[in-house]
């Protein structure tokens, strides 16, 4: 069931870097930022994820925590986090669960072939576990800005 604005999020369970299991449960109270990148070490999610890095600190203080998600599998997550530097876990959806609950699964053309790719997609999700905003195919460049103001947004509204 793909998650809906305004509605509680199904139940799930993910595997992270850092031994962490995520569940919305997991992690109530808080507000959680979930978002699908393409793949490790490619261009665009390096640049994806070191934004998310640098404004890290800020979206932690307006009571965030921030999940990174790629079919990527552990090993390639804890290199990249670890060149990285980054300072959140990174889910490891090797079997597709979680990119195909949230419909990030989309058919693109590379190099003039179909492929399976995961759309980039960010989704913020509620301390009560309910799906606030998503931004889907979204481009790189001010992302994380757009982000953080809807974490604020959220908090004021609590």
């Amino acid at each position: 069931m793909t998650p809906a604005l305004n509605k509680a999020l199904p139940e799930f369970e993910a595997l992270a870097t850092g031994g962490v299991k995520f569940t919305p449960q997991a992690f109530a109270g808080q507000t959680v930022i979930l978002y699908f990148y393409p793949k490790d070490n490619t261009p665009g999610c390096t640049t994806e994820a070191m934004q998310f890095r640098d404004h890290h600190k800020e979206l932690v203080a307006a009571g965030a925590v921030v999940f990174g998600v790629s079919r990527d599998n552990m090993a390639s997550h804890e290199k990249f986090k670890q060149a990285l530097e980054l300072p959140f876990e990174l889910i490891a959806d090797t079997e597709e669960k979680l990119c195909h609950m949230f419909g990030v699964v989309k058919n693109k053309i590379m190099y003039g072939k179909k492929v399976k790719g995961i759309e980039r997609s960010t989704f913020l999700i509620d301390g009560n576990g309910v799906l606030r905003a998503e931004w889907r195919g979204l481009k790189v460049a001010g992302h994380v800005d757009e982000v953080l103001k809807a974490v604020n947004a959220l908090k004021v509204a609590a």
